[in-house]
């Protein structure tokens, strides 16, 4: 726009004679400003935060509490099951060995058929304490 069409004068006028145009706020007023620090209560409060995650704990402590009574009781039946057929192994594993401490004797008694004094399967230590006998094979080089 030009200063005539402002001023509805035609050509320039002394700014004096100017009509004061200035801004201004709008009627009835800006609305008021923000300025002090108002955090949302929207959310659960701290309590409730608190609460559940009490509550899942306890639910997880619970479920592991469960687990352990289950795999307790798994483990008490692989142990009953298993000293249920203890006796049969040791069975068949006494047959092994008196099967196994046979063939020795005889090739002990083949090899020193002719060392004089020698008894076949007697202790070659003489000391008088009796000691269970090694599992597995006696002599792994006589078959």
């Amino acid at each position: 726009m030009t200063e005539a069409v402002v001023r509805n004068k035609p050509g320039m006028a002394s700014v004096k004679e100017m009509p004061l145009l200035q801004d201004g706020p709008p009627p009835g007023g800006f609305p008021p400003v923000r300025f002090a620090r108002r955090i949302p209560t929207t959310g659960p409060s701290a309590v409730a935060i608190f609460l559940t995650a009490f509550g899942a704990f306890a639910w997880g402590m619970y479920q592991v509490g469960k687990g352990n009574k289950i795999r307790r009781e798994l483990k008490e039946e692989k142990y009953a099951a298993r000293s249920a057929i203890v006796p049969m192994l040791q069975a068949e594993e006494d047959e092994r060995f008196v099967k196994e401490w046979k063939k020795y004797l005889e090739e002990e008694a083949r090899i020193m058929k002719d060392v004089p004094g020698w008894k076949v399967g007697e202790n070659v230590y003489n000391s008088g304490k009796w000691m269970p006998p090694a599992t597995g094979e006696l002599r792994p080089e006589v078959w």
